[in-house]
């Protein structure tokens, strides 16, 4: 992202965007961490204070609620697995959260631990966070390419791209919707065209990249539901040149187009560590 020109004096009448950033040193595989970054460059430009705070395995559960965004984003099973092992400490936190309208990202792996159970082909299956009203199994097949899927926000349209890598197929409850609809790449288990989950304003993708900064628009829209949450009232972002962001965008978009239909699909036992 490129710096623009904006005036970064704090923004008076808003308040700190406080962030959650959970397992950071677990779950960041593909640069997910990028995805804090984005969202701290992007209000630090318009003179909007955050506050990020991290969140490891054993650390005291912090009342989520008084957050404003909450990450949780890809590792690989290992990392995968020792988060879950935590997740009972966490989880209600994670629901009360959910309830209460916080936005969040899962991503991946993040995804899949806040949906109710992640069952690998071998071992004891992952209880997750029952955020989501969805359930993971491992699959055969590795999907492992660049992807897009339209997805429809405040009333708003756009085409979100990124990269998926995942052997993990899931299936969504009546509890959840999509994400987005596959405009290329498989989605969460390549055959209903069905991308991620969302409840309320939790927002799961299985898009690596990291996803905020090839999709300034849906970095945004992050921002204003968390900011017309704790203020209630709507909010109006400061515009930003998102040049390079959206020329990003538009190569990582032709990637995915043009190889749409297809699948690269690698058996996990070929991998040595592979993605969740």
């Amino acid at each position: 992202m490129t710096s623009p020109s904006f005036d970064t004096t704090p923004v008076a009448d808003l308040p700190p965007l406080r962030i959650a950033h959970l397992w950071p040193r677990l779950l960041n595989v593909a640069g997910d961490g990028g995805n804090v970054t984005a969202i701290e460059v992007r209000s630090r430009w318009r003179g909007i204070v955050t506050e990020t705070v991290g969140y490891e395995a054993g650390d005291p559960v912090p009342d989520l609620t008084t957050f404003d965004i909450v990450f949780v984003q890809g590792g690989q099973d290992v990392e995968m697995a020792l988060a879950a092992a935590d997740m009972p400490r966490i989880a209600g936190a994670l629901r009360d959260a959910a309830d209460a309208g916080v936005v969040m990202l899962p991503v991946c792996a993040g995804l899949q631990l806040l949906g109710h159970a992640y069952i690998p082909n071998a071992g004891p299956a992952l209880e997750g966070a029952h955020v989501l009203d969805l359930e993971t199994r491992g699959g055969s097949q590795r999907f492992m390419q660049h992807a897009a899927c339209e997805v429809t926000i405040l009333g708003e349209t756009a085409t979100v791209v990124g990269f998926e890598n995942h052997s993990g197929v899931t299936e969504l409850g009546p509890g959840a919707v999509p994400f987005g609809r596959v405009v290329a790449g498989a989605g969460n288990n390549g055959r209903d065209g069905n991308e991620g989950a969302r409840r309320d304003n939790v927002f799961a993708t299985y898009l690596h990249g990291p996803v905020l900064p090839k999709n300034p628009w849906l970095a945004d829209v992050l921002v204003r539901i968390a900011l017309a949450r704790r203020t209630g009232a709507s909010v109006v972002l400061a515009p930003l040149d998102d040049a390079i962001e959206s020329h990003n965008h538009d190569v990582a978009l032709a990637k995915a187009l043009r190889h749409r239909g297809e699948r690269t699909a690698l058996t996990p036992a070929q991998l040595h560590r592979k993605a969740s």
